[in-house]
């Protein structure tokens, strides 16, 4: 499968956040957000073809108990099912990230779904060329259902402006999900955005009773790749 990175970091997102992990990052997205922070899984893949057992062998030279498959679309990737079940025979804690646009009977201890707002739609990006067909694809309700059904889950948000909220309560209640699963992070790879889109996103989540999550690799290491 093909594997643009794997290392160990810290967990910098969501109801793990701070805890050492071993991260596999796949390459190849179905999605296009204008805002993603990791493009060369997505605007412009790359990465090198690793056998399963090869993946494995590097993870368990980490030493980590948990580790988060992510992307990219790590949901698209041929072997990830593969993938998971070795991970999960190796006795290790398996978080999986993911948009919630495709569905795989993957073993996964969290499913960290991150369904893309309409703030995701690359309108003016690479001459707007993904812009209808991201937006086509970016929300399916079918099998977010599928997903929040089968999987101990997190919903996670990436909130822009104040408005998008409006977004995430209809989503919320379209999916009936209760507010305790549901977390808000400020979009952002500068740690001076960070802090001025938290400070108004932190009084949200008081006031709305959703839960907030730092983007903590970003205040540690600012926008740089493999940590």
């Amino acid at each position: 499968m093909r594997i643009s990175e794997i290392f160990y970091s810290l967990q910098g997102e969501g109801v793990l956040v701070g805890v050492p992990s071993a991260f596999v990052r796949t390459s190849g997205c179905n999605l296009r957000c204008v805002w993603c922070d990791t493009p060369y899984t997505s605007w412009s893949p790359e990465g090198e073809d690793r056998s399963i057992e090869d993946v494995i062998a590097e993870v368990k030279a980490l030493d980590a108990g948990y580790v988060v498959v992510t992307g990219g679309e790590p949901m698209i990737a041929p072997e990830i099912v593969k993938l998971t079940t070795a991970l999960r025979e190796a006795g290790l804690h398996i978080t999986v990230e993911t948009a919630g646009t495709v569905y795989q009977p993957v073993a996964c201890d969290l499913m960290s779904i991150s369904p893309k707002l309409s703030n995701s739609i690359p309108h003016e990006r690479d001459g707007g060329r993904w812009a209808a067909q991201h937006d086509r694809l970016r929300y399916q309700p079918e099998i977010l259902r599928r997903l929040l059904r089968d999987y101990s889950h997190q919903l996670k948000f990436v909130v822009s402006e104040p408005e998008d909220l409006q977004e995430i309560a209809a989503l919320r209640e379209e999916l009936a999900v209760c507010r305790k699963r549901i977390i808000l992070m400020p979009e952002g790879t500068r740690r001076d955005v960070l802090r001025e889109r938290g400070l108004w996103l932190a009084e949200i989540c008081k006031r709305e009773g959703y839960r907030f999550s730092p983007r903590l690799h970003v205040e540690l290491w600012g926008d740089r790749r493999g940590v």
